[in-house]
């Protein structure tokens, strides 16, 4: 059971490492709020990992994936989302403080990441298409995906958490107002990117 586990825990790994949505998100928070700000968008990003992963144990996330109409709804929802998010970090690149306003709390950024993620049907798709075939014997099937969906949430949480720290280390430079303008217009595009990519994709 151990060396299954390991080599699950191997490819979440590899799977935690691809840029992504997420990261493009973080990189936003962290740069233009602060390392705070970022780690509480990781968290976010890790409860809504949380969520799907209990829906995949309780067989909804299942539902979700075989249900084209649902699948749509939920997957149109996080594109717009993203571009949202995008479009108004291409809207005012570099404005305001560099640390978090009262009217930016840490709870916004906490809902972003979560809702960055409970709006990502792929999720579901990979924790019930994936898991079950990485899920360690012995173990009952729910059992064996809780703990994998754990993993996949320590996981991130130590690379995107890593990831923050390494940004807040530089975060005199990625400050600089040219340089954060230049920053906000490349995530704005990545996160449009993103969001049309999310849109027009057929799995």
């Amino acid at each position: 059971m151990l060396t299954q586990l390991a080599a699950a825990t191997g490819v979440l790994g590899l799977l935690t490492l691809v840029p992504g949505p997420d990261m493009a998100i973080v990189t936003r928070r962290a740069v233009s709020r602060g390392r705070a700000d970022g780690l509480r968008t990781v968290g976010g990003i890790a409860a809504g990992l949380l969520l799907w992963g209990a829906l995949t144990v309780a067989g909804l996330a299942a539902l979700l994936a075989a249900s084209a109409e649902v699948y749509l709804v939920v997957k149109l929802a996080g594109a717009a989302y993203l571009c949202f998010l995008g479009i108004r970090s291409l809207r005012r690149p570099g404005a305001g403080p560099a640390d978090s306003p009262a009217s930016d709390s840490g709870g916004s950024a906490w809902r972003t990441g979560l809702v960055s993620n409970a709006l990502n049907p792929k999720i579901a798709v990979f924790y019930t298409g994936l898991l079950p075939t990485l899920a360690p014997p012995g173990l009952r099937p729910a059992a064996g995906m809780a703990l994998l969906v754990l993993v996949h949430v320590l996981l991130t949480l130590l690379w995107l958490g890593t990831y923050v720290y390494v940004l807040s280390r530089a975060r005199r430079f990625f400050t600089r107002p040219r340089v954060r303008r230049t920053m906000d217009r490349v995530t704005g595009v990545v996160l449009i990117g993103f969001g049309v990519r999310v849109a027009t994709s057929t799995a």
